[in-house]
C-alpha cells in the first residue's frame, strides 16, 4: 500500500490555506464535489505539484440492498482517471431505500446511515463490495461511519463485521477513529476492542475529524475541534500498526488556517506517541517472548484442531471460538451463490428504517424510539443546510422564516429526487400554502421558483422569442 502521509481534507471554503499550509503530504476531495472537465484551479495546481488526490464517495450506498448503480460507479471511476488517484474511497452505508425491490417508495436519506451487523448485510454489502472493485481502476477502499441508532438482534461486533468483509473481499479498510468515539458514546462500543478485532494490514489510511455531544449524544459534526478522546484512540490504533496515511476533515464552521495547522500538529503527536509505544511492545516481545511463541507453536492451544484453517470459515472459528456462522463464510470466500431473497430481506429492514427516519411511519419493532427520534431530526436539520448551500437565494429571501419553514416542510415530504429538486418543491410548498407572509418576500419567492422550474429559465425567454422568430424569417425565405 502506497504511504500517504499526513493530509487534509480538500475544501472550496479552505482551497487557498490548503495549498498555502506545510507538511501536506495529499489532500481528499468529497467525488460528487468534482466535475471531471472542470477542475477547480486550486485542486489542478496541488495536482501539478505532485500532491495525490484521493477522491471520496458519499453516495454509492454500497451497503444498501440494491446492487451499485453503475452510472454512478462510471462517474467515480471517471474522477479517479481525471485526478491520477492511487485509490478510491466510500462508506460502509446505505442511503437509500424502497423502490422496485420493496415494493415500496424509493427514499433518500440524504445522510449515511448504518447497515445491520448481520450475515444477510454482510453478504449483501460483499457482493456490492466485488461490483464496484471490477468497475473502479484502481484499489477501492470502504470508511466505518458513525451512527446515532443501533440495530437490534445484530449478530456481530464491528470489529469482526470489517475483518470478515476485508477477509471476503480484499477490500481496503479507511478506519475513521472519530467514527469509533462516535460510536462508543452514542452505542457502547469498546474502541479498543474494535481496533483489536480489525485486520489491521488491509487499513488503507485513517480519519480524524472533530464533533460535540448534546444530550448525552455524540454528533460527528467534522465542524469542531478534534476532542482529546479520538486523538487517544489514533494513538492507540498507531501503537498497534503504522497507518499508510491520516487525514484530518473539516466540513463546516472552517476556521483560521493556524487552528488547522494546530490541529495536524495534534494528529501528528498523536501518531509519534503510538509509535513510541509500538516499539516498546515490539521490544518487550523480543526480550519476553510468549509461552510457546516460535517454530512450531500449534494454535489456537496445543493440541486443538480448528476446522478449515486457513480459510475465511476458519478465521471466523478463530475468532469467534464458535463455528457460528463459519458456512457462511464459506459460501462467500468460494464465491458460491447467495440466498435469493438476502437482498430483499435486507431491503425490507432498510426501507422500513429509513420511512420511520424521513416520512413520519412507525419505529420498525427493536429500534429505540428516542434515538430514532433523534436521527430523523438530525438528517432532517443536514438537509435544510444542504438545500441551503445548493440553493443560497432561500435563506437570503426568506430570512429567520428559511430553517423552521424547512424543517415543517421536511416531516411529510421525504427527500426524493436530489437537493436541487428538493430546493424547488419546498419553494412550490411555501407559495401553494400563501407563505412567506411578507409580501415582497412571497413576490421574490415566486420569481425564484419561476426562474427555476421550467425547462429554461425565464430570464432566456426573451432570447428563445426571438431565435423563434428569426428561424420562422429565414424559412419563409
Amino acid at each position: 500500500m502506497e504511504r500517504l502521509g499526513t493530509g487534509i481534507g480538500w475544501r472550496p471554503e479552505i482551497a487557498d490555506a490548503v495549498e498555502r499550509m506545510p507538511g501536506i503530504d495529499w489532500v481528499e476531495a468529497v467525488a460528487e464535489n468534482i466535475c471531471p472537465g472542470h477542475l477547480p484551479d486550486s485542486l489542478r495546481r496541488l495536482r501539478e505539484r505532485g500532491v495525490t488526490v484521493v477522491p471520496h464517495g458519499v453516495s454509492l450506498g454500497l451497503g444498501g440492498a440494491e446492487r451499485p448503480d453503475e452510472g454512478r460507479l462510471a462517474a467515480l471511476a471517471e474522477r479517479v482517471a481525471v485526478l491520477g488517484s492511487p485509490l478510491v474511497t466510500e462508506h460502509i452505508a446505505f442511503v437509500r431505500a424502497g423502490g422496485a425491490l420493496t415494493a415500496s417508495p424509493r427514499l433518500e436519506a440524504g445522510h449515511l446511515l448504518p447497515v445491520p451487523r448481520t450475515r444477510d448485510a454482510l453478504d449483501v454489502l460483499c457482493e456490492n463490495v466485488r461490483i464496484a472493485q471490477d468497475a473502479l481502476p484502481v484499489p477501492l477502499a470502504v470508511e466505518n461511519i458513525a451512527a446515532l441508532i443501533s440495530w437490534p438482534a445484530e449478530e456481530m461486533t464491528e470489529g469482526q463485521f470489517l475483518y470478515e468483509l476485508a477477509d471476503r473481499t480484499g477490500v481496503r479498510l479507511l478506519i475513521d477513529v472519530a467514527n469509533l468515539h462516535t460510536n462508543h458514546v452514542n452505542r457502547g462500543e469498546d474502541p479498543a476492542k474494535a481496533l483489536a478485532e480489525l485486520p489491521l494490514e488491509a487499513i488503507a489510511y485513517v480519519h480524524v475529524a472533530g464533533g460535540f455531544e448534546r444530550d448525552g449524544v455524540w454528533h460527528d459534526s467534522h465542524a469542531h475541534p478534534v476532542p482529546r478522546p479520538v486523538l487517544d484512540i489514533l494513538t492507540d490504533l498507531a501503537s498497534r500498526v503504522r497507518p499508510p496515511g491520516v487525514l484530518l476533515e473539516r466540513d463546516e464552521n472552517f476556521p483560521e488556517p493556524a487552528e488547522l495547522r494546530s490541529e495536524l500538529a495534534a494528529i501528528r503527536r498523536a501518531l509519534e506517541a503510538g509509535a513510541v509505544e509500538r516499539v516498546k511492545t515490539e521490544i518487550r516481545k523480543t526480550l519476553h517472548p510468549a509461552p510457546g511463541a516460535g517454530a512450531g507453536a500449534e494454535t489456537p492451544e496445543a493440541g486443538a484442531e480448528v476446522p478449515g484453517a486457513g480459510t475465511a470459515a476458519g478465521a471466523a472459528v478463530l475468532r469467534t471460538g464458535d463455528e457460528t456462522g463459519a458456512a457462511e463464510a464459506t459460501r462467500g470466500a468460494f464465491g458460491l451463490p447467495h440466498p435469493r431473497d438476502a437482498r430483499q430481506r435486507v431491503g425490507l429492514a432498510q426501507a422500513a428504517l429509513l420511512s420511520a427516519l424521513v416520512a413520519g411511519t412507525p419505529v420498525p419493532e427493536g429500534f429505540d424510539r428516542v434515538r430514532i427520534g433523534v436521527q430523523a431530526r438530525a438528517l432532517a436539520a443536514k438537509r435544510a443546510d444542504v438545500v441551503a448551500k445548493v440553493a443560497p437565494e432561500l435563506p437570503v429571501i426568506l430570512g429567520p422564516e428559511y430553517r423552521p419553514a424547512f424543517l415543517g416542510y421536511a416531516q411529510t415530504n421525504p427527500l426524493t429526487g436530489g437537493y436541487r429538486r428538493d430546493a424547488l418543491t419546498f419553494a412550490e410548498h411555501l407559495l401553494t400554502a400563501g407563505r412567506p407572509g411578507d409580501a415582497q418576500a412571497r413576490r421574490e419567492l415566486r420569481e425564484w421558483w419561476l426562474e427555476r422550474s421550467g425547462p429554461a429559465p425565464r430570464s432566456a425567454w426573451p432570447v428563445r422569442r426571438l431565435a423563434r422568430a428569426t428561424r420562422r424569417v429565414l424559412l419563409r425565405r
